[in-house]
């Protein structure tokens, strides 16, 4: 249900959970805004016993803010976030007592201009060469993921990306294998690519996806 909510992604389409129409999708946008976040809770997508990343993120949760809002639905969820009441500290409080799940749940049900309007009530800044997230300064993270790892796919999405013009920003990777030579063909498609380029100094290169530590 999670990935029919989702809009229309290659990755799910090949796995085969991405909804057969709009009148699907849409029907499992409201079933998702009528869950509560308990439900979530209780059914995470990977198992707790089978996975360390989900043992790790349920183990960290904050059970008294958890039991506050448990019975919310991913709706009202979406709802407070984009209330006047949501600042901040209130969304950063409230972070801690919600698993992937439910933060994956709520942007399924929010529009582009939401989640815009949403994270901007929590501002993030990271610092490579430039400094993102800053107010009144526009950037952005090309993220080239293909498929299959194609380097043409992966030159092709570069190219589009970087016709926008929208400032400086990053470029960062999710390999599809882990291979050491799959993950060197990417690495030297986005290299080389830059260097034929000559992307400015200012644009931050990130081959991998660690850029949430702010590397």
């Amino acid at each position: 249900m999670l990935a029919k909510a989702n809009e229309e992604k290659s990755g799910d389409i090949l796995a085969g959970i991405a909804a057969q129409s709009a009148g699907e999708r849409v029907a499992a946008k409201i079933v998702l805004s009528e869950l509560t976040l308990e439900d979530l809770f209780n059914n995470p997508v990977v198992p707790y016993e089978e996975d360390e990343v989900t043992r790790i993120i349920y183990d960290g949760i904050n059970q008294s803010i958890y039991k506050e809002i448990k019975g919310w639905t991913v709706g009202q969820l979406r709802e407070f976030i984009l209330s006047d009441h949501a600042d901040i500290g209130s969304i950063h409080r409230l972070s801690r007592g919600l698993t992937s799940e439910m933060v994956a749940a709520v942007a399924k049900l929010m529009s582009n201009l939401d989640l815009i309007y949403g994270a901007n009530k929590i501002p993030i800044t990271a610092h490579c060469n430039t400094t993102n997230g800053l107010n009144n300064c526009l950037g952005m993270r090309l993220q080239p993921n293909h498929p299959t790892d194609s380097p043409e796919g992966i030159l092709s999405s570069m190219r589009e990306g970087l016709t926008y013009g929208v400032g400086d920003a990053l470029i960062g990777l999710n390999p599809v294998e882990d291979t050491v030579a799959s993950t060197t063909r990417s690495l030297e498609t986005m290299y080389n690519f830059v260097q034929e380029w000559n992307i400015p100094p200012g644009l931050c290169f990130i081959p991998c996806d660690y850029s949430n530590e702010g590397n």
